[in-house]
C-alpha cells in the first residue's frame, strides 16, 4: 500500500468495468485520481465511492475522441491538482459491438471503433505528453488485447484491428518519450467479466478450455499489473504488454 502516494493519475473510462476496477486501484495505493468518462453518472457514482472512503478524487465528463475535450481535461486535472503523472488508457468500444462476420460490419461502426480506440489512446497520450515531459517523468498504460496475437471467434474484426494499432502505438510512443524519462506499456486481457458482459454458458466454456488457468477473468485480476506499470518498480520497463488472461497465448 501506498505505492503511488503523491501521484496524480487520469483513467479513462473509469466509471464501470475494468475501469472502475482500476480507479480504486490507483487510489488504494495512495494516487489521486481523476475518472475521465463519458457517462458523468457513472463517473460520479464511482467518485462517490471514494469520496466514502475519504479518497481524493475527480469526476471529468470527457470523450476521449474528441481532441477539444481531451486538452481540457488534462488541463482541469493540472489546474487542481498542478501534475498529471499516471495516464490510464482504458475506454474503449467492446461490449455494446455486434459479433458480425467482418464483411457485414458497417463503414459507420468501423470508424467509430477506431476513432474511440485507436484516435482516443493518441488524443489523450498527446494532451498528458506536455505535462510529463515538463516534469522529466510520467506512466502511460494502455489497455490492449490477447485479440491481437490471433484468438479465434470473436467476431469483431474491427475491434481486433484496433487494438493491434493499441499496441503499435504502445511501442512508438514508448520509443519516443523515452528520452523524457516516460514509460509506456500495455496490459493485454484476454476476456473479462464485468457487469456488460454478454456471453453464454457455451462460450464461457470455450473461453475456459483455451486458458492455462480454467477460469474467466475478472477486473481485480488486472489492477496488480497496472499498480506494477503505473508505479517505480516498472521504471526500466518500456514499449511492453503484459499479457493477464490465464495462458491463453503465451508470447
Amino acid at each position: 500500500m501506498g505505492k503511488l502516494e503523491g501521484k496524480v493519475a487520469i483513467v479513462t473510462g473509469g466509471g464501470s468495468g475494468i475501469g472502475r476496477a482500476f480507479v480504486h486501484g490507483l487510489s488504494d495505493e495512495g494516487a489521486k485520481v481523476a475518472i475521465a468518462e463519458l457517462n458523468s453518472q457513472w463517473a460520479d457514482a464511482v467518485a462517490k465511492e471514494l469520496h466514502e472512503k475519504g479518497r481524493e478524487v475527480l469526476s471529468v465528463s470527457m470523450d476521449v475522441s474528441d481532441e477539444a475535450n481531451t486538452l481540457a481535461t488534462a488541463r482541469t486535472v493540472v489546474d487542481r491538482y498542478g501534475q498529471i503523472d499516471i495516464l490510464v488508457n482504458n475506454a474503449a468500444l467492446f461490449s455494446d459491438l455486434k459479433r458480425n462476420n467482418w464483411l457485414e460490419i458497417p463503414v459507420e461502426e468501423w470508424d467509430r471503433v477506431m476513432a474511440v480506440n485507436v484516435r482516443g489512446v493518441w488524443l489523450c497520450c498527446r494532451a498528458v505528453a506536455p505535462y510529463m515531459i515538463k516534469k522529466g517523468k510520467g506512466k502511460i498504460v494502455n489497455m490492449a488485447s490477447n485479440v491481437v496475437f490471433g484468438v479465434p471467434g470473436l467476431g469483431l474484426l474491427h475491434y481486433t484491428a484496433s487494438k493491434g494499432a493499441v499496441l503499435s502505438l504502445t511501442r512508438g510512443l514508448a520509443r519516443d518519450l523515452g528520452e523524457h524519462g516516460i514509460n509506456v506499456n500495455a496490459i493485454g486481457p484476454g476476456l473479462t467479466v464485468t457487469e456488460k458482459t454478454k456471453m453464454d454458458q457455451e462460450q464461457a466454456k470455450k473461453k475456459i478450455q483455451s486458458r492455462s488457468l480454467k477460469r474467466l477473468g475478472v477486473p481485480s485480476d488486472l489492477v496488480g499489473t497496472l499498480i506494477y506499470l503505473a508505479s517505480g518498480d516498472s521504471d526500466l520497463l518500456t514499449g511492453q504488454m503484459i499479457m493477464v488472461e490465464g495462458g491463453a497465448t503465451m508470447q
